[in-house]
């Protein structure tokens, strides 16, 4: 470099410094113009080491929220598999408070509720039945998966509809940057992954399938040997998919969708019979995230969730069915804010429109139909909203309160039979379409404190009021409140 300083004649102390060098320094008397070439010395530096983490170390000592685990999907797969299968329902069942359903089952207790009291998100899209293979694998492919939430207690105010606990799963984005493509042989099934730019840094997908073949390696020889089990074949698949799309630095738009199956055959030639037995789930999302300003973002979703069971049975020209199903239509804004350093706040509410499909039959010989009366459909509409406020009160104490209100109505169309003490038929009420049957509602209060008694030791304790609707095919539907008093549990 080049310098030129002019000042008075006398003595000067005379500093140069520059990043990543020596400082140089030394005293000089200007009595003179005269020239001065300096190079400075390159300048070591130790440092500490760096300690790279997705989470702080003190996360659960400073967080308000208890019963809360979060699994990355690198941790699920490090634990052994079954039949080379990851599964992540029984991942979650090595945790505290969560307890089997029973052996080779993925349905889970939590701290004493049913496995019907569990909700289950997969990105936001509620999951009905999510086991393969009578229960001993689960619907979610780890391959797709990119972390997962287990809440056992003090539900934040955005859940609800449940008692027990809220399993949130969310997939993966795909890579942004290149072409990824990941697989597996498993001793049951194998599994793809596809992932990729559409246009890099910009948009994005993950397209993940799994599909067995326990069918093609059982089937022959059941019936080569013709054992019992000749003429059965059994199979389930898998479909993931997720597109994402950044529109601009404050728009981003994501895309996604599981579809799975399980089918079950068996038909014996030389009688005629056959019977088959057919369920899945079907979920689609669609988010827009969009930010506000430095403070305040939201979430705009529509979600599409589908459950069905399908038996039927055939005997020459006589096929009986029964069939039944749930299906989900939801829409939902949540919004985070945060004013300040000291409050986390959010709101927001969601609709559900609910079509149930209980146990119905059909019948036909040949092409003749019997007449077994209308496919039963009951629709109901649900709607919530909430608030919260994580709150730093003082340095050691954190309050989470937040306020819950939901509203469930069943609408008609619906026929009630009024039956006497015989069972007899005596009357028939007939409500037309959209017609209110029965409707409920109430608030949720939610509660969570957190006290921290040092750096390493927290104390925290949470109150929450749930209402769960428990919906059935004999009536428009139940609801039943519980107040839920939980203390930590976890050390």
């Amino acid at each position: 470099g080049f310098y030129s300083i002019t000042v008075p004649k006398g003595v000067y102390s005379l500093l140069c410094m520059y990043v990543g060098t020596e400082i140089f320094s030394q005293n000089i008397t200007l009595d003179k113009n005269f020239v001065l070439d300096i190079s400075l010395l390159p300048k070591s530096v130790e440092m500490n080491e760096v300690v790279v983490s997705t989470d702080r170390p003190d996360q659960n000592i400073k967080s308000s929220q208890m019963g809360s685990t979060t699994l990355d999907i690198k941790q699920i797969k490090a634990l052994p598999a079954f039949m080379g299968e990851v599964d992540i329902l029984k991942t979650i069942q090595l945790l505290p408070g969560v307890k089997s359903a029973g052996d080779g089952q993925t349905g889970f207790y939590v701290r004493g509720g049913g496995p019907d009291q569990n909700l289950i998100l997969l990105d936001e899209a509620v999951v009905y039945n999510a086991s393969h293979l009578m229960g001993f694998f689960s619907v979610f492919n780890g391959d797709a998966i990119k972390n997962v939430t287990l809440t056992k207690g003090g539900m934040p105010a955005q859940y609800g509809g449940r008692l027990s606990s809220v399993l949130d799963i969310t997939m993966k984005d795909g890579n942004n940057q290149k072409l990824q493509v990941d697989g597996g042989i498993g001793l049951i099934a194998s599994r793809i992954t596809v992932q990729g730019p559409i246009k890099k840094d910009t948009s994005s997908f993950i397209i993940s399938a799994r599909r067995t073949y326990v069918d093609a390696i059982t089937k022959p020889i059941f019936d080569h040997w013709k054992t019992e089990f000749a003429g059965t074949s059994y199979y389930f698949y898998d479909l993931n998919t997720k597109f994402n799309y950044r529109i601009n630095n404050k728009n981003t738009i994501y895309l996604s969708g599981y579809f799975g199956k399980d089918i079950f055959l068996f038909k014996d030639k030389e009688s005629g019979f056959g019977v088959q037995t057919v369920w899945g789930n079907a979920t689609a999302s669609l988010r827009w995230n969009h930010v506000y300003s430095s403070k305040l973002f939201s979430n705009t979703s529509v979600i599409y969730s589908y459950y069905n069971f399908a038996f039927s049975a055939l005997q020459d020209n006589f096929e009986f069915k029964i069939f039944s199903g749930i299906r989900d239509h939801n829409a939902k804004i949540d919004f985070s804010w945060y004013p300040n350093g000291s409050h986390n706040i959010k709101f927001g509410t969601n609709y559900v429109f609910h079509i149930f499909i209980p146990t119905n039959a059909s019948a036909r010989e040949g092409e003749t139909k019997f007449d077994l009366g209308d496919i039963v459909k009951l629709y109901s509409h649900e709607a919530h909203a909430y608030i919260s406020d994580d709150w730093d009160v003082t340095d050691r104490i954190r309050i989470n309160g937040g306020l819950r209100f939901g509203y469930f109505v069943h609408v008609g169309p619906f026929t009630r039979y009024v039956k006497n003490q015989f069972t007899k038929i005596t009357d028939t009420v007939v409500y037309s379409t959209g017609k209110k049957i029965q409707d409920y509602n109430g608030l949720e209060p939610r509660l969570s404190v957190r006290y921290e008694l040092s750096k390493t030791l927290s104390m925290k304790a949470s109150y929450t009021k749930n209402y769960q609707y428990i919906h059935m095919a004999s009536i428009s539907s139940v609801s039943l409140p519980t107040d839920v008093w939980m203390p930590s549990t976890d050390i």
